[in-house]
């Protein structure tokens, strides 16, 4: 049926190329996604003609409606959206592409038509490959077979492929690259150092910024926001305070960016206090900043003012709480006798009032919320009305829940979820023999621990990072 209104629509529309017409036909098509009828729909809106314009109107309103383009369709509103010189439409088109993961697609799917890619498609198709480069191994490949293909390749071209190979954590290649380029530039240098960050290897992330301070390389708000996020996951407070003091000395210090990572360093530290005073300093605050002073009272326990800040926010003008604040507000209730009705209130806002849609950190949060409260079946159910069924994380929540409320169905259940799900590590074997051990049925305890020398399963030694010298 779909393949018979596809090329109906192709027929027709060749004889009569209306927009007036093509729109009453596309209000009897049901929205489905990556749909053939609705690619071949929008491709012959955006052929453009006298009504073009109002053509493009109308496959933009295709595409609020819950369709999802695939690269095909993308190419021709590309097209047509050049050609009508719709700059703006241009740049949302870009970011839509570049979020939905389309962007090498359509990249391929230029090589392969008749318009060759310039400089500006190569680079952002280097860009679409250092947000995917952690998902698959085959797109680091295809950012040197671009990189390449460069005629005359500039600053930018470097720098995303440094971005690119640096999210990978292929570090020593991406430094490697760094030097040998014609003209570096701060963005350079902050793509080695975002790498460090994201790659959890803060203790390089700061001699690499030492060598940055040391040969004099120009630092921006950015450098100093990525380096105090790689000190506050070390809670490395000198680092964080020495820093503190170049950001006075270049007058960065009252930057959003500077500030808001300045409050996530310090309240890491433990140093609320000095958090606190970076926030009210603040003459003008965003989201972020907010969301930095939240989750620092959440870290460090403090959930009335968790709450408290809370509410503040939610009377802000023109700011809306996000899923990172709700996700402090659930950890807030969670290290807090909050009665579990208000918490589970939290939670139902977020989704009606606000439209957020709920992520697995949330589930895990509300499913150790319904476990502290010995309602453990209400948590499997939040499970799977949610669809995280598949989600390790979320049965591992679970279980460490029934080491609270001893209850040992369930705590089965989620064993056996995480067995079947990552393979049996220490984690499972140890929790189910604190359960029992914590309702004394010693019993079972031994046969766990037997089991675990059976399958030679050792408990992994716990470390933690301090500061020896300065």
């Amino acid at each position: 049926m779909q393949k018979l209104i596809t090329r109906r629509l192709q027929n027709y529309t060749k004889k009569q190329s209306n927009a007036l017409l093509i729109h009453s036909i596309s209000t009897c098509i049901p929205v489905r996604t990556n749909d053939e009828s609705w690619t071949t729909l929008i491709s012959l809106l955006a052929q453009g003609g006298p009504d073009s314009e109002f053509a493009l109107f109308e496959a933009s309103k295709i595409l609020d409606s819950g369709f999802k383009p695939n690269c095909y369709a993308l190419v021709n509103i590309l097209r047509a959206s050049t050609d009508l010189g719709f700059n703006s439409y241009c740049q949302q088109l870009h970011t839509y592409i570049l979020k939905s993961g389309e962007a090498l697609r359509l990249f391929l799917e230029l090589e392969r038509s008749e318009a060759y890619p310039d400089a500006y498609s190569f680079t952002a198709a280097l860009a679409a490959c250092g947000q995917l480069a952690s998902a698959r191994n085959d797109d680091l490949e295809q950012a040197f077979r671009f990189f390449h293909q460069l005629p005359d390749p500039d600053t930018i071209s470097y720098n995303e492929l440094i971005n690119s190979i640096a999210q990978f954590g292929n570090m020593k290649e991406a430094i490697e690259i760094l030097f040998i380029m014609p003209k570096p530039n701060s963005s350079s240098w902050n793509s080695i150092l975002t790498g460090y960050v994201h790659r959890n290897r803060a203790p390089e992330a700061l001699e690499f910024f030492y060598n940055m301070k040391s040969d004099d390389v120009e630092m921006d708000e950015y450098t100093f926001s990525i380096t105090l996020s790689g000190i506050a996951s070390l809670a490395a407070l000198t680092w964080g305070m020495l820093i503190h003091c170049c950001t006075i000395k270049q007058g960065l210090n009252t930057s959003i960016v500077v500030a808001s990572a300045l409050i996530d360093m310090y309240s890491k530290c433990g140093q609320l206090k000095d958090a606190e005073l970076m926030f009210r300093s603040l003459s003008k605050k965003n989201l972020i900043t907010w969301n930095a002073m939240i989750t620092g009272y959440a870290h460090n326990g403090d959930s009335t003012k968790v709450i408290q800040l809370f509410e503040q926010l939610k009377l802000v003008r023109d700011l809306k709480p996000d899923w990172v604040t709700f996700l402090n507000v659930l950890a807030a209730c969670l290290h807090n006798e909050i009665p579990l009705h208000q918490a589970i209130q939290f939670f139902e806002s977020m989704i009606k009032d606000y439209g957020i849609e709920p992520t697995v950190e949330h589930c895990c949060s509300s499913v150790r919320l319904m476990g502290q409260n010995g309602e453990v079946c209400r948590a499997i159910w939040t499970i799977y009305q949610l669809d995280f069924t598949s989600y390790v994380v979320v049965w591992r929540a679970l279980l460490g829940a029934c080491v609270a409320c001893g209850k040992f169905k369930v705590a089965n259940i989620s064993a056996a979820k995480v067995i079947r799900l990552e393979g049996g590590d220490d984690y499972v074997y140890v929790t189910m023999s604190n359960i029992f051990a914590g309702h004394g049925k010693w019993g079972e305890v031994s046969a766990v621990r037997k089991f675990m020398q059976e399958r030679g399963v050792t408990k992994e030694a716990g470390c933690s990072w301090i500061e020896v010298e300065n």
